[in-house]
């Protein structure tokens, strides 16, 4: 196929153009309203975890599910390096205030898995740290599922020639420089390193509670397709008949906007 990619299951797909995304994408934002009410209505909470490579594409899917979403309803969580008293904590510790309540929907972009991640291959963390948070993980994930939080954890799969196409679109993009850091351009010698950090990440924490879902993102667009049909997919018809909203109309002409005091919107641009 001229205009295909290899994907990481060798399969060669065409790149889903903007229009075919768009519309297929509207399709499953109103899917994600409805499971929304759903949780609202019966205080259900979910918890999806993002993980993958740099340049993957995990914040373009957490703004594909939440831009449609009211920020009451769902929020993501992206936290930064750990303060010097959060490194003293109960690895688990400073992430657990993030968890999702009833009716919430929490997107974790990367989350307690730097761990075996990205700390385990930088060196931020010893071995034996790494071989105790493998050792607990699954069991705090139990302590989640046990307590009625719905969890799902993906992977985002890309290749390492598409990873490349990635990092210079930002080096050279102002508007994404800022997504290019240190620890990215490592990365970037280290592909294999991470390969081998994510399977046995995989192989000690893939349960039948809490399992891993592997997606290929080296079509982001698809990508996200993918990702948010198979959430939607895993949980039960979350359809609930729609509010009846009494929309009557004005009495009399629509009223323009007049400010009675001193302040007055500012001049428009041309």
């Amino acid at each position: 196929m001229a205009n295909g990619k290899k994907t990481g299951n060798g399969s060669a797909k065409a790149k889903l153009g903007r229009s075919d995304y768009e519309a297929r994408i509207e399709v499953l934002q109103i899917e994600l309203n409805q499971l929304a009410r759903w949780l609202q209505h019966g205080g259900k909470r979910l918890l999806v975890l993002i993980e993958g490579r740099d340049t993957a594409g995990k914040g373009g899917v957490i703004s594909a599910i939440s831009d449609a979403l009211s920020p009451r309803w769902c929020r993501s969580v992206a936290l930064s390096k750990p303060s010097e008293r959060e490194s003293t904590q109960w690895y688990f510790q400073r992430y657990v205030p993030h968890l999702p309540a009833a009716g919430e929907i929490v997107l974790f972009d990367r989350s307690w898995y730097n761990r075996a991640g990205v700390e385990a291959v930088m060196g931020y963390c010893t071995p034996e740290q790494t071989e105790a948070f493998l050792r607990q993980v699954p069991v705090f994930e139990k302590l989640l599922v046990d307590d009625g939080i719905l969890l799902f954890k993906y992977w985002l799969c890309v290749d390492q020639a598409l990873q490349e196409e990635r990092f210079a679109e930002r080096l050279h993009d102002p508007l994404k420089r800022w997504k290019l850091s240190p620890v990215d351009l490592q990365a970037r010698e280290r592909y294999a390193a991470y390969g081998e950090a994510r399977d046995r990440m995989l192989q000690a924490t893939h349960t039948r509670h809490a399992p891993w879902t592997l997606v290929d993102f080296n079509d982001q667009r698809r990508g996200r397709l993918t990702l948010i049909h198979d959430l939607l997919q895993r949980l039960p018809d979350t359809a609930l008949p729609e509010p009846s909203i009494d929309f009557p109309l004005l009495l009399g002409k629509p009223l323009r906007e007049r400010f009675g005091g001193p302040l007055k919107p500012i001049k428009s641009v041309d």
